[in-house]
């Protein structure tokens, strides 16, 4: 299966279009997110199989147990230059699209991200098929401890390379995470909640010298907690894990006949000439 890491995707994608976030049209936004998705199942579909829209749900769970969780994302997008709600209203508008005309699943799981998707079809299913990751999102490096899973960079435009998942995902926890609010394990739970505070900083020498979680002082057993369930995708609730089983198990809402009508009515004609392709 193809993972398509889906908002990331869409957003990247559009962003490159623009000059100015002020002039994001849903025509265009539509034309250059199909594009991409023709893009991608071009590359990986004759090896990986079919196309996986994997999306965020709103109200994460992980902000129950950790309520900073992303508090900067909302904190950058309140001063920024871009209409939030109108791009997230043009990516709704093509995820349902796409949901209820092509033959791609689409999930949504309620309170889980896109990653809490990727990581669960990935540990259920490395051994039953071939499975590609489409984002940049380097978190992913800890899914290479399964085999038959490989990760492409929409940025890097190339596969992402990791040899020691499961070193890449101790450094991880111990450092944290700051796009994602997440401390290092010497730091506070609030430490980019609150303006002007910053994290202790962590040496490079004492990160070489834990190789292992044994070696760590036991002062810090607390905050590593929190970062293995903020940060390991082991760690993702049962409860969560079903849904998105069980969502998996679902067939696509749309399908190839649904496509010519689709393009018709949007004028897709670029993309009508190549509809073989999706």
């Amino acid at each position: 299966m193809i993972l398509i890491d889906n908002t990331q995707i869409i957003l990247g994608t559009i962003f490159a279009q623009y000059d100015s976030p002020m002039d994001v049209t849903l025509e265009l936004a539509r034309h250059v997110t199909l594009s991409t998705y023709r893009m991608y199942r071009n590359m990986f579909h004759k090896e990986y199989g079919e196309l996986v829209l994997c999306q965020d749900a709103g109200n994460y769970w992980r902000r129950e147990i950790f309520p900073h969780y992303k508090i900067n994302r909302k904190k950058t997008r309140a001063v920024d230059d871009y209409n939030w709600d109108r791009i997230f209203e043009i990516l709704d508008t093509i995820r349902n699209e796409v949901r209820d005309n092509f033959p791609y699943k689409s999930m949504k799981v309620e309170r889980c991200e896109a990653d809490d998707i990727i990581a669960t079809l990935v540990k259920h299913y490395h051994d039953k098929e071939k499975i590609m990751i489409v984002s940049s999102d380097k978190d992913f490096q800890q899914l290479f401890r399964y085999p038959n899973v490989k990760q492409y960079s929409p940025i890097k435009k190339s596969l992402v390379t990791c040899t020691e998942p499961e070193r890449y995902l101790f450094e991880h926890i111990i450092k944290g995470d700051a796009t994602d609010g997440i401390p290092n394990i010497l730091s506070a739970d609030d430490t980019f909640a609150v303006d002007g505070k910053r994290q202790k900083p962590l040496a490079a020498k004492k990160l070489a010298q834990w190789q292992t979680f044994s070696n760590v002082p036991q002062e810090y057993q607390t905050n590593i907690n929190r970062n293995q369930m903020l940060v390991d995708h082991a760690y993702i609730p049962m409860e969560y894990e079903n849904a998105i089983l069980e969502e998996f198990k679902k067939p696509p809402e749309g399908d190839r006949s649904k496509l010519f009508d689709y393009f018709v009515e949007k004028r897709l004609k670029n993309l009508m000439d190549v509809i073989q392709d999706f």
